[in-house]
């Protein structure tokens, strides 16, 4: 163990991942600007952001697939810049697109990986999990998209990880194959498995994580439990309906039921288009997400005028 994994190591009786003043400049271009957070062991954690935003490359850092330029980085007590097999052997690894071969059929593929792992799960019961049961002796590349999906998950989960790093898991599934899958990870928390997802689906994000991270333009614009994101000013539901004359309307408020009993007392009946709204991850997530962006678009018009 060299000397900043040994500095590392004592965190990792409670945090299962950890970065601090990530960065990784292309040039001038920071692509991750200044990132910090943790993920404690057992939790799950959905890293969120627009293509772009640097989610792909902090995962890949992460995975110890690409250098960083500065900050300090520890994953499962070692820096992932030095992670030898031995500590490969502890993560899984799904991938937005891989390369599995193929020739080989379902089942092949995944006893060829289980070979790999010290503990593996029984492939039966993997290729069951991703319910590809009917497809274990078909040649992968007979699959369709969304099967072969599953089998970058199964391979993913087979050798038992400690750390699971899910990068856009369900794309190409089925609405029940997104509802079977995320029985799945469900089954993984339970097991005590550590998992960092990235996904578009924000109630993916919603249904499986315990805390999500927002990155937008390389920065984490916001962290926190999946009903913390973005505040309480953030959660405040909005009341919208049409006036007598047919003029939309709409307006926050933590009272909403005496908001609209003032609106039917003024109108004289209940208002046309009447409804209350209270914001989901999604409408929360769009929000941060473009303040972000505003705030991006400012800074480089007061650049360019200096």
């Amino acid at each position: 163990m060299n000397e900043t994994d040994a500095a590392m190591s004592g965190r990792d009786a409670e945090a299962a991942l950890y970065v601090r003043g990530l960065t990784k400049h292309y040039g001038s271009v920071a692509a991750v600007d200044d990132i910090t957070f943790e993920i404690a062991r057992g939790e799950t954690f959905a890293l969120l952001g627009p293509n772009g935003a640097g989610k792909s490359t902090t995962i890949e850092i992460l995975e110890g697939y690409r250098k960083r330029s500065g900050g300090e980085a520890s994953v499962l007590g070692v820096d992932p810049a030095h992670g030898k097999l031995d500590w490969k052997a502890r993560l899984g690894i799904v991938l937005q697109s891989t390369g599995e071969q193929g020739a080989f059929t379902v089942r092949e593929q995944l006893a060829h990986f289980a070979g790999f792992y010290p503990n593996p799960r029984d492939v039966d019961e993997v290729i069951a999990a991703v319910g590809l049961e009917h497809k274990a002796k078909t040649r992968i590349a007979k699959l369709s998209g969304g099967q072969r999906r599953r089998v970058d998950v199964a391979l993913g989960i087979v050798g038992r990880p400690e750390l699971l790093f899910l990068d856009e898991p369900t794309t190409g599934f089925d609405p029940q194959a997104r509802r079977d899958f995320w029985t799945l990870i469900r089954d993984l928390k339970r097991e005590g498995t550590t998992i960092l997802l990235t996904t578009h689906y924000l109630d993916e994000a919603a249904q499986l994580s315990d805390r999500a991270g927002v990155i937008a333009g390389g920065k984490l614009v916001d962290i926190g439990a999946i009903d913390e994101i973005g505040g309480a000013e953030a959660r405040v539901p909005i009341v919208r309906w049409r006036e007598a004359d047919g003029t939309p309307r709409e307006e926050r408020t933590d009272r909403p039921g005496t908001l609209v009993a003032a609106i039917v007392e003024r109108i004289g009946r209940e208002p046309a288009g009447l409804e209350i709204v209270r914001p989901s991850l999604e409408d929360i997530y769009l929000e941060l997400v473009g303040e972000a962006a505003e705030l991006s678009h400012q800074q480089q018009t007061e650049e360019v005028a200096s």
